[in-house]
């Protein structure tokens, strides 16, 4: 079988392109994980070793994946099989699979941020205890709703196909940028800002030789650039013919972090000027906790603050929704590849998703299990990646697929260094995270979804690696007419 849609369906334009890749690039990780692992790792500290990983991670990996997605046309399973042969599909499946199970609990945060924006409009929140609020909603039958309508604003978008993904971002990416500077503005204005501007960019010597905060700019990087999960892989496939690759890289991978910075920014100058006393309480609070309990405080101390409550969720929903997109446009490119039709891919994915993600929306245990488990997981899919180009050979493939004669910016020799040294790191980096999550009680440590502790990983992981190994036949067969060379890109 050829992968047909994918040949007649492109985006219309560059702009467009980057737009719904910098849209799946920025999610909720950017607007309240990085502002609280930046706090609670030094600070201006952290954002060394951060801005480090971007070319040490991040952007080697979206190169590889914008290349990949380009040169093969096809989604994970495919292009793992085009690039190292069929023998390789459960690879591809891993990393789609990953970015799929993600999918299940993200629309969740979504629902999440629809709930919020609805209440900070309506003003419920700041007439409430925050905590209760959330308390009250959380792990209740209006998580599932509003889950349900996530997923079905996700699905919307998806079935208009590629022109529904670009017009969208073209809406949703532009009114997230806006609005998370007007936040960032408004945040510096207040008094006493000064303070947090100067604990998030002031680095400290000694703290830069503490590995917990390499370690921990290299699982945020990880996390929030979207590099290795698969979906720029799947967006490089309705890239023009004669797009540039590694040039977008560096577009995505800086412009996701301009957000992390300016996000930093509204959030900890917020928490500085209205609530200094309690600044390592707040950022300490997990994400879920800094978000829908203490921002809510924050803004319900400033003038107008019910407004700017309601334009931070407003950018918070955006960012999930486009988020979300990729995640459900990567799943049913996978389904595509195999031979469905796009209507019965989207609505086969959308079945799963709202059914598998039910436990999560009804039971914070279970969303934070598999927060765990799939987040770890996307280390393994960063080293499948690297595995892949070096394979097939790290110099031949740079020239073959970045360095082509569309490329506006040429990658030397440092990329092959890099690549080889990705492997070391997601093997380090799963390593520390396992080894962080050991625990004294044999039995608390091999709980199945109990959350962050290794035997949950080991267990689902071991799972889904078995049936994917002994579905790798089957997936080769079904994409066997599209098995051979890349195409020349």
């Amino acid at each position: 079988m050829s992968s047909k849609s994918s040949q007649s369906e492109v985006f219309s334009s560059r702009w467009g392109m980057l737009l719904a890749m910098l849209g799946m690039a920025v999610g909720t990780g950017n607007i309240w994980r990085f502002p609280r692992i930046a706090a609670t790792n030094g600070g201006g500290s952290f954002l060394v070793a951060w801005a480090v990983f971007l070319m040490a991670w991040s952007v080697p990996l979206l190169i590889v994946e914008f290349a990949i997605g380009k040169g093969t046309r096809y989604g994970p399973v495919g292009a793992f099989i085009k690039t190292l042969g069929p023998k390789f599909a459960w690879m591809g499946a891993w990393v789609a699979f990953v970015a799929t199970a993600i999918m299940f609990y993200y629309s969740v945060v979504m629902g999440w941020t629809i709930r919020f924006f609805v209440a900070s409009v309506s003003g419920e929140i700041p007439g409430a205890v925050p905590d209760a609020f959330w308390n009250g909603f959380n792990s209740h039958p209006q998580a599932l709703i509003t889950h349900v309508v996530a997923m079905a604003l996700g699905l919307w978008v998806v079935s208009k196909g590629v022109k529904g993904i670009e017009t969208a971002a073209k809406i949703l990416m532009p009114s997230l940028i806006v609005l998370v500077i007007v936040l960032a503005i408004r945040a510096l204005m207040l008094p006493g800002a000064e303070k947090g501007l100067a604990f998030l960019f002031t680095p400290h010597l000694s703290q830069l030789g503490d590995y917990h905060i390499w370690l921990q700019a290299l699982t945020q990087n990880a996390w929030d650039t979207g590099a290795g999960w698969g979906l720029v892989t799947t967006y490089a496939i309705y890239m023009r013919a004669k797009e540039d690759t590694s040039l977008n890289a560096f577009v995505i991978g800086f412009g996701n972090n301009s957000i992390s910075l300016l996000s930093g920014i509204l959030v900890l100058c917020t928490v500085f000027s209205v609530m200094p006393d309690a600044a390592g309480q707040i950022v300490g609070a997990g994400n879920e906790g800094l978000t829908f309990i203490w921002i809510p405080q924050l803004f319900a101390r400033i003038p107008a603050g019910r407004f700017f409550m309601a334009l931070f969720f407003l950018a918070l929903l955006f960012a999930a929704w486009t988020s979300l997109v990729s995640m459900i446009e990567l799943a049913s490119r996978v389904l595509m590849d195999l031979g469905l039709t796009r209507g019965r891919a989207i609505a086969l994915v959308g079945t799963a998703g709202i059914l598998f993600g039910m436990p999560s929306a009804l039971n914070l245990d279970i969303f934070h299990n598999q927060d765990w488990v799939w987040g770890v997981g996307l280390m393994l899919s960063g080293f499948f990646f690297a595995f892949a180009v070096l394979r097939y050979g790290v110099t031949k493939w740079r020239e073959t697929f970045i360095n082509h004669a569309h490329s506006d910016l040429r990658i030397g020799a440092w990329w092959d260094w890099v690549i080889r040294f990705i492997v070391v790191e997601s093997i380090v980096l799963m390593a520390w995270w396992l080894w962080s999550a050991r625990g004294a009680d044999f039995k608390a440590t091999w709980s199945l979804f109990r959350p962050e502790n290794v035997g949950t990983v080991l267990i689902q992981w071991g799972v889904v690696l078995i049936i994917l190994l002994l579905a790798n036949k089957w997936m080769g067969r079904s994409l066997k007419e599209g098995v051979g060379q890349p195409e020349d890109v």
